[in-house]
């Protein structure tokens, strides 16, 4: 059956710090004409300038993805760019008025709420799907990284992360046309190990993090010291480690939340082959870097079509 393209209803704003830079910024998401793609515009800057989800605009994967376009940049896309694949949006223009996406809750959650809320306006265009003749694997020795992309009659995505982690254990994720984005991926959050979370800080990798954002993994025993330093840096009552390893910062929405977070971040960085993507993605130990090489190498494997 053809699948036309899809725009939102209307646009939608959002408010909030930016992850790693600290600084607030307000995004709105805009409806756009057919074959618009997504377009990114930094309203602060250079309003004229329209920075495309596409791959060669990356410049930087620490932690985040970034891109930038004739110097100028929007960090932390990856949340944003996987909400709109995963609820159908081909098109839209994302005015930012700083240089950070919002982190809100750590997950895609809050656009898909908005976009369920006032639904999606198909167009009178076909969707143009990114289709293989040949498969392309893309791995990292450094990392032990590998993501193989195989011409497939459907998209679907698969992860598996180990992070020789004894509380996270060995996790994989699932998605396919059958599985509902919104209920099973977009709602997962980010996560950190507390072991990582003061090097961060003391880093400014993460300026906008707290924990209401993300999930902290407390992998090794800790101190009643090394908690209440946490808590003030919060600014939040006494933090505890669980018995099943985590912090009592969040709940767990699924047991393997960490490897649905991942696969969330896996679309996202998958849009930016520049559409929707008609293949099979399996994806091992994934991470932005290795993420958005393989993107770009599909980016290139369309321009030597």
């Amino acid at each position: 059956m053809k699948q036309f393209q899809q725009t939102v209803r209307k646009s939608y704003s959002f408010e909030g710090k930016g992850l790693h830079t600290g600084k607030v910024a307000r995004m709105t998401i805009n409806p756009a004409p057919a074959d618009t793609g997504i377009r990114f515009r930094r309203t602060d800057v250079d309003s004229g300038l329209y920075i495309e989800a596409f791959a060669e605009y990356v410049s930087s994967t620490d932690r985040s993805t970034t891109l930038t376009k004739e110097g100028v940049s929007v960090v932390t896309v990856e949340h944003l760019l996987s909400a709109l694949t995963g609820m159908g949006i081909d098109n839209a223009v994302v005015d930012i008025d700083n240089v950070e996406v919002p982190i809100l809750d750590g997950s895609a959650k809050p656009y898909i709420d908005a976009i369920r809320e006032s639904g999606i306006t198909v167009q009178d265009a076909p969707r143009k799907y990114i289709e293989l003749d040949r498969q392309i694997t893309v791995t990292s020795e450094k990392t032990g990284s590998s993501i193989v992309i195989t011409p497939a009659d459907e998209p679907s995505f698969d992860v598996e992360i180990d992070f020789n982690s004894k509380v996270l254990g060995l996790q994989n994720a699932h998605w396919d046309p059958s599985v509902v984005y919104a209920d099973e991926v977009g709602i997962c959050r980010t996560f950190v190990f507390f072991h990582e979370i003061e090097y961060l800080f003391n880093n400014n990798l993460i300026k906008g993090g707290d924990v209401d954002n993300a999930i902290v993994i407390v992998e090794n025993p800790v101190t009643k010291e090394q908690l209440e330093r946490l808590s003030r840096l919060f600014n939040k009552p006494m933090l505890e480690r669980c018995d099943n390893g985590y912090l009592n910062n969040l709940q767990l929405r699924f047991r393997n939340e960490c490897a649905r977070h991942k696969l969330l971040d896996l679309m996202g960085d998958f849009r930016l082959v520049g559409g929707f993507l008609k293949a099979k993605v399996k994806a091992v130990r994934p991470g932005h870097t290795i993420n958005t090489n393989a993107a770009r190498e599909i980016r290139r494997y369309l321009l030597e079509k």
